[in-house]
């Protein structure tokens, strides 16, 4: 049966109706005890009972170019580590869908059914409590192109809230609109009138249909809770909805943390001084307009730049790091997003932007020296990449570490040979600046301004770190030959070895207190949420092979290899 309009009220009349049913499966505690009334037998189980996962289908990403963070990569090492707990494979269910409305109904559906008296028997014909019921569910949460680069799993919150500021957005927009044709004839004014009109009632209309996917969702997760179902949800939260545990993947302060922390690392930022600086540029692609033409929510990258700008901002503020372009320094804070954020959707708008911000002093210059770029994910460090290339950079990020060499990296990948790696000292004044040399010999003074200018040149024409995110597949190749050094990605196989062994808990009516992944978090406005979590993977050449291959995540044919 389904429910289209506020379904609480009728499923738990249905509860009701069904209650002594529900007690006869709950009160069979024995794994081997049977009970015979009517010529029935129920037989309970030691397996830990049922689990019904319930995910988005995966996003569409740009230009077939597709991160491994997918929904459909995910559900294999769910499914695979959860038999591992010992559920059988026919009591775990999985149901995709492509919108919020159709999994509500899914998941409405799945509840009714079983709180009913449909389908509380497993494959065996063992009955099943709701007490022996998990369900795993991943919210379906709209997301715009620039976030889809990021890869299914960054978290977001699900609620009607965020329709009414889009609404607002569209408000916003009309007002403009409005402004600029105040020249226009009056007929023309009339078509601009009539398309906004068109154009906010088909918002109202969208905004209305998803507050009644919301709450239908809603009220069939209180309701599955209130039989005595487990409820997991999956990346994206819920605003005012407590589940019995929460599984926290990426979120945007987390992917531009990592970058930050690895650049700074790497370039040994804690050893920099102002005499001898390092140059970081910061791009953060986002969507301006979303394909409804309204004016897309910019939480997403402020949070981004507020994880990057709180590992670097103070070497920024001890002038220790400079950018480029000018457009950090040291008087910014973690609110100055717009400096460095720029439209992505267009067309070569990453190429502009990094031409423009490493332009040189004039054509015959040498490239403006550049030591490390975040790109935020991977779609956008391949334009990069493509656009260093154009401007005359050379080398790899295999070059600022010379006694780690691009066959030695690939050698280490196909298992031929171990990789070793020793520190390259980096001089805490810049050479123009060291005034320690013998200058007494005037002919030795210019054969050595000679050769500082040669290196100044090749130092400023050499290859930067170039970070990302999402680990696609397209971008390997460029990480094993270091024009990207690094990438991140969730680490899917132990995220499920963790789900998988809180439903087996929450099925056996135990707590997630035992869990050491575990640890109380505020979820979607709610406290003391046991959260499900664990550190992104930082990707390089150097650990690619450990990393994605071994696991199984990549071929050696991804990589190029």
């Amino acid at each position: 049966m389904v429910f289209t309009r506020r379904p609480a009220a009728v499923l738990t009349a249905i509860v009701a109706a069904c209650a002594m049913a529900i007690s006869l499966t709950a009160c069979t505690t024995d794994a081997n005890s049977q009970d015979t009334a009517d010529d029935q037998t129920t037989v309970t189980s030691s397996a830990p009972g049922v689990v019904a996962m319930f995910t988005p289908s995966d996003g569409i990403t740009l230009n077939q170019q597709t991160p491994l963070n997918k929904w459909a990569k995910l559900t294999p090492n769910l499914t695979k580590a959860l038999t591992s707990a010992g559920f059988k494979k026919g009591d775990i269910s999985h149901t995709t869908s492509d919108s919020l409305d159709k999994q509500s109904r899914a998941i409405q559906d799945y509840v009714v059914n079983h709180l009913s008296g449909s389908n509380t028997t497993d494959d065996a014909g063992i009955v099943i409590s709701p007490d022996n019921i998990t369900l795993l569910v991943a919210p379906v949460v709209e997301a715009d192109a620039s976030t889809r680069q990021y890869g299914d799993y960054v978290s977001q919150e699900l609620s009607t809230a965020d329709t009414a500021e889009g609404s607002d957005s569209t408000d916003l927009s009309d007002s403009s609109n409005s402004s600029d044709s105040s020249d226009s004839s009056t007929g023309s004014d009339s078509t601009d009138d009539s398309s906004s009109d068109a154009s906010k009632t088909a918002g109202d209309s969208k905004n209305a249909a998803q507050a009644e996917a919301v709450d239908r969702l809603v009220s069939s997760l209180k309701l599955a809770k209130e039989s005595g179902m487990h409820v997991v949800l999956m990346g994206n939260s819920i605003k005012g909805y407590k589940p019995d545990a929460f599984v926290r993947f990426s979120d945007a302060q987390a992917i531009g943390k990592l970058q930050a922390e690895k650049i700074v690392s790497k370039l040994e930022l804690s050893k920099a001084s102002k005499d001898n600086p390092k140059y970081i540029e910061v791009l953060m692609p986002y969507t301006a307009v979303d394909e409804s033409g309204e004016a897309s929510d910019s939480t997403f990258v402020q949070e981004a730049f507020r994880g990057i700008w709180q590992v670097l901002g103070a070497y920024y503020q001890k002038g220790v790091v400079e950018s480029p372009s000018g457009t950090l320094n040291g008087n910014s804070t973690e609110d100055d997003w717009q400096s460095v954020a720029y439209d992505a959707s267009k067309e070569g708008s990453t190429a502009k932007v990094l031409d423009a911000r490493l332009a040189k002093a004039d054509e015959h210059a040498s490239p403006t020296r550049i030591d490390g770029i975040i790109a935020m994910n991977d779609y956008i460090a391949s334009e990069v990449v493509t656009e260093l290339d154009d401007l005359g950079y050379t080398g790899s990020a295999a070059d600022i570490n010379p006694q780690i060499t691009i066959s030695g990296i690939v050698g280490n990948i196909t298992g031929k040979k171990d990789l070793s790696r020793s520190d390259v000292p980096d001089p805490i004044k810049s050479p123009e600046k060291d005034d320690s040399a013998d200058s007494t010999d005037s002919a030795d003074t210019q054969d050595d301004s000679t050769a500082t200018d040669k290196t100044d040149k090749t130092k400023d024409s050499q290859w930067p770190l170039v970070t990302g995110y999402g680990a696609y597949v397209s971008n390997i190749p460029s990480i094993v030959n270091g024009k990207q050094w690094m990438t991140g990605i969730e680490d899917r196989q132990t995220l499920a070895e963790n789900i998988a062994e809180a439903c087996a808990l929450l099925n056996k009516g135990q707590t997630l207190t035992s869990m050491s992944s575990v640890r109380n978090t505020e979820v979607g406005g709610k406290k003391k949420v046991p959260t499900i979590s664990g550190p992104l993977l930082a990707v390089s050449a150097s650990n690619l092979k450990v990393t994605l291959i071994d696991p199984g995540y990549i071929s050696l044919a991804d990589a190029g290899l």
